[in-house]
């Protein structure tokens, strides 16, 4: 996967047009994601010797991105992870436009340019060539600032989507677009307008003036299945408002192609006729060559940090069945929060609290495939694999939390699983909509929890059902925990910021915002020595007897099945997606 690959299909796809009749464009999170968006960034900030020449490498998105010959990108939230200078840097590079017209600097003024007019001649269905002026403006969530505020301070601000767009849009139409497309780095989320919506698409294509947006955000893909069809969306035609629009998924899987039919009409140009399309990407397709070498210089630097020991495992650390039962691989992750929790309290009075910790797994196949999981076998860890263990360059923070906060946290959680029907067998068990890098469990509780009741929240953490109980029997230490018991809980600078709809991280209050980062929590506690964590049993779900559900994993679940504790789990042989299907008893 990616855009070396990617880039193949692109250049096929553009070579079946007349010069200057397609545009590529980019809608964000391209420049930070991964290990060596992590591993430039941490020389960046500390200025290391190269090493190998006399320069640090370029950022290889970018300079893909120019070899491809991008016409114009905007902003993702994930280009804030390593901070502005960094943003900055990156951006001088780019040959081509990058446009937001809702992200701000701390001035008030636009981060980048707020839009871009592009203008191409291009021949008709007559013979003859016509001008054409295409206005594109980008827009992303505005809780950037809230999400990466451990690293932006006060240098972001943002603007609602809604209102940003409703400028904007007027401005590049009184400047002669012709055609108005946003670059939407928000999801297809609820229909009616909200303040400070994340994912805001639908709303948007509402608004007059827009001919056809890309969005995303979300990692689906549109048009495509999984979605209901409303007077508002048609996820056949790729509708959204009866306006074009694609959702090309992510990490370069797969190509948004958008085709528009125009018609000249006396008051202008206007969609006479389209065809969405989402295409994916041939899984063999080598690398473009030309991508490659952009790259290259970057992809040496990444190799030579990538396969150094950092660690030992006494026990394997994967997530097949994260999403079903405790893990080892989370246990790691817990050990490693608590540690440095402790160092951050030493002499202060929440000191005497006891300590939890908060915990997501990040790669539990999903969108991602089968493909994304963590698999690491006993034995010396490489830093390729510890990076596993903690994707995001997300800061470590320490919230005081009761009892009541505790539990609103983990109803959010539970949201993660379908309503089952007590008695019934091979009922789906997780809910698609529902992004399992939200699903938290908290490490130094144990409870329960009870299928058969609905879930608080729906999949995006708005109320749903505000009086449900999925929690049973909380307990910490083998004790009930009360509604008004104080506690340290570790977490992150992205649950801070409300991210994953966690309203109860905003009630608790803030002991220690660090600008420490997960990752390096991790990699400082496996340098430690070898790692075997104490199984610990966190939670279960409440006995439905009779009761079956079904869940996917990857192809390598099978040879971890006997690691998983409490659970009566079966395998059910492969699916056509190349996932492994498990049968959970309850």
């Amino acid at each position: 996967m990616g855009l070396a690959q990617a880039a193949r299909l692109i250049r096929r796809l553009r070579a079946e047009w007349p010069e200057g009749a397609s545009l590529l464009l980019d809608n964000g999170d391209s420049l930070t994601g991964g290990l060596l968006s992590d591993l430039l960034a941490a020389r960046f900030r500390l200025l290391a010797p190269p090493v190998r020449g006399d320069s640090p490498p370029r950022h290889p998105m970018v300079a893909a991105m120019n070899v491809l010959g991008y016409d114009a990108a905007t902003l993702g939230n994930h280009e804030f992870d390593h901070g502005l200078p960094f943003l900055r840097s990156a951006l001088s590079e780019a040959e081509f436009p990058v446009v937001s017209a809702n992200i701000l600097g701390g001035d008030n003024a636009p981060l980048v340019r707020t839009s871009v007019l592009i203008e191409r001649e291009l021949p008709g269905s007559d013979g003859s060539r016509h001008r054409l002026r295409v206005g594109i403006f980008g827009v992303g969530p505005p809780q950037i600032a809230d999400w990466n505020a451990t690293v932006l301070g006060h240098r972001v601000r943002t603007r609602d989507i809604l209102k940003a767009a409703g400028e904007e849009i007027p401005r590049l139409r009184d400047a002669g677009a012709d055609l108005v497309i946003a670059l939407c780095h928000s999801g297809i989320g609820a229909e009616d307008p909200e303040p400070w919506m994340e994912n805001a698409a639908l709303p948007l294509a509402a608004l007059p003036g827009l001919d056809a947006l890309i969005v995303g955000h979300t990692h689906r893909i549109f048009p495509g299945d999984g979605w209901l069809r409303t007077a508002a969306l048609d996820p056949e035609a790729g509708t959204l408002h009866g306006k074009p629009a694609l959702e090309p998924g992510f990490h370069g899987l797969h190509v948004g192609v958008l085709d528009l039919d125009l018609d000249r009409t006396p008051t202008g140009w206007r969609i006479g006729g389209h065809l969405a399309r989402v295409l994916p990407v041939p899984p063999d397709a080598p690398p473009d060559e030309a991508v490659a070498e952009a790259a290259a210089p970057a992809h040496a630097f990444l190799q030579a940090f990538t396969g150094w020991p950092v660690g030992d495992t006494r026990v394997p650390l994967n997530s097949y069945f994260d999403l079903v039962a405790p893990g080892a691989a989370l246990d790691v992750v817990a050990d490693a929060k608590r540690r440095e929790a402790q160092r951050l309290l030493r002499g202060r009075p929440e000191a005497e609290l006891p300590i939890l910790c908060a915990l997501r797994s990040f790669k539990t196949g999903g969108r991602g495939g089968p493909g994304n999981y963590v698999d690491i076998p006993p034995g010396s860890i490489a830093l390729r694999q510890a990076a596993d263990l903690y994707l995001h360059p997300n800061s470590l923070c320490l919230l005081e939390i009761t009892g009541r906060g505790l539990r609103d946290w983990l109803e959010r959680s539970a949201a993660l699983f379908r309503t089952l029907v007590p008695g019934e067998t091979d009922q789906p068990l997780l809910d698609p909509a529902f992004a399992p890098y939200n699903f938290d469990t908290i490490d130094g509780l144990t409870w329960d929890l009870d299928l058969a009741a609905p879930p608080r929240t729906d999949p995006e953490g708005r109320p749903l059902h505000p009086g449900a109980t999925r929690i049973r029997n909380l307990r910490h230490a083998g004790r009930p925990v009360g509604e008004e018991d104080r506690f340290v809980l570790a977490t992150n600078s992205f649950r801070l910021g409300r991210g994953g709809g966690f309203e109860a991280a905003t009630r608790a209050r803030l002991v220690l915002q660090t600008h420490i980062l997960m990752p390096d929590v991790v990699l400082a506690y496996l340098r430690e020595g070898p790692v075997h964590p104490a199984p610990r049993p966190r939670w279960s779900f409440a006995p439905l007897p009779g009761t079956t559900a079904w869940f996917d994993s990857g192809p390598g679940a099978l040879a971890h099945l006997g690691e998983v504790r409490g659970r009566r789990i079966e395998p059910l042989g492969p699916t056509p997606e190349g996932f492994d299907r498990f049968r959970l008893h309850l």
